[in-house]
């Protein structure tokens, strides 16, 4: 199943003209956007493209408005980077970027405005509660049973997410997760196997099974354990394979999403797939998972890289709709 979100092809380096490679930031996925950045920034370069990092933490949007950038490959993970902020600038600049617009970047961020539009399309989703205080997880733990995840509804990269088996766990679990912002989510933990799907300008790439000797899969098991075990394609069963390709599809239509991105799953007992969320600017590190199931489908890091900056090779609403760019004045 493809997306109508066909690749526009780029075969010159100097058609991008001048990128500008935004990593770093200021969420709590700092470390991470900053190794995936100077990841992508050296692929770019290795191609010959004009390529040049970019800090928001260390210099701001004014000064970027005015350095003479042609475009965005936007490596920043996080709120800020990924939750359509950044997105919404751009625009205003009249600025192109890769990846998902302003409000498919704000909605997948957003976990429960995500799972009710999966349930509205008939995704299957885990079932949850949106918890504001320890009284709503207390009620979530009856509604749900144990064990039970809860996590933030707006941060990524498995930040502040605990997997409770009681209720004496739960206090320090809402109180983590609400750290990072109100409400947060408890979610009907799914004990099985997990997976992801990496989806590249339309087209979704083989599955990835996930193996962690940790509790669940969590920022450790991600970015630090060299433990974690990734199986690609995520299984050899032909009809779960294109089960789990349909369903990404789905789940990165349903949200708003184009470019590229990735949606990951839990499978129970039952062997039907549930979608956990989608990601609108996965990690690009040495452990990161759209560059493994890319990689099986004969694209290599630096081609990788090369074909998301055609993703801003795109129309997108901008201000020049009603006047001038920002950019411009």
């Amino acid at each position: 199943m493809l997306l109508n979100d066909e690749r526009t092809v780029v075969s010159n380096a100097g058609d991008f003209g001048r990128v500008a490679v935004m990593y770093g930031g200021d969420s709590s996925e700092r470390e991470v956007s900053l190794d995936s950045g100077k990841a992508v920034l050296g692929a770019l370069q290795s191609r010959g493209i004009d390529a040049h990092g970019w800090d928001p933490a260390k210099r701001g949007l004014v000064e970027f408005a005015g350095a003479g950038f042609d475009r965005v490959w936007n490596a920043l993970h996080g709120p800020g980077g990924e939750d359509g902020a950044l997105q919404g600038a751009l625009q205003w600049l009249g600025m192109p970027y890769t990846g998902s617009g302003v409000m498919a970047s704000a909605v997948a961020m957003d976990k429960v405005r995500s799972k009710k539009l999966f349930r509205a399309a008939g995704i299957d989703t885990p079932d949850y509660v949106v918890i504001n205080t320890s009284g709503d997880a207390r009620v979530a733990a009856d509604e749900l049973g144990f064990p039970m995840v809860i996590k933030p509804s707006g941060q990524g990269s498995s930040v502040a997410i605990s997997k409770v088996f009681d209720a004496d766990e739960l206090p320090a679990a809402v109180e983590l997760a609400l750290k990072y912002g109100s409400p947060a989510l408890a979610e009907r933990c799914i004990v099985g196997s997990e997976s992801t799907v990496a989806v590249l300008q339309g087209q979704a790439l083989s599955s990835i099974l996930i193996e962690t000797p940790r509790v669940f899969y969590d920022y450790r098991a991600k970015y630090e354990s060299d433990n974690t075990k990734y199986h690609c394609p995520g299984t050899d069963d032909a009809d779960l394979e294109a089960r789990f390709h349909d369903m990404a599809i789905a789940a990165f239509a349903v949200l708003g999403c184009t470019g590229w991105g990735r949606v990951d799953f839990m499978t129970g007992s039952d062997g039907i797939p549930q979608v956990l969320e989608v990601n609108t600017i996965p990690g690009m590190t040495s452990h990161s998972l759209v560059p493994m199931a890319a990689n099986v489908a004969g694209i290599d890091f630096a081609e990788l890289c090369w074909r998301v900056l055609e993703t801003s090779i795109t129309e997108r609403t901008t201000i020049d709709d009603v006047g001038v760019a920002a950019n411009d004045a």
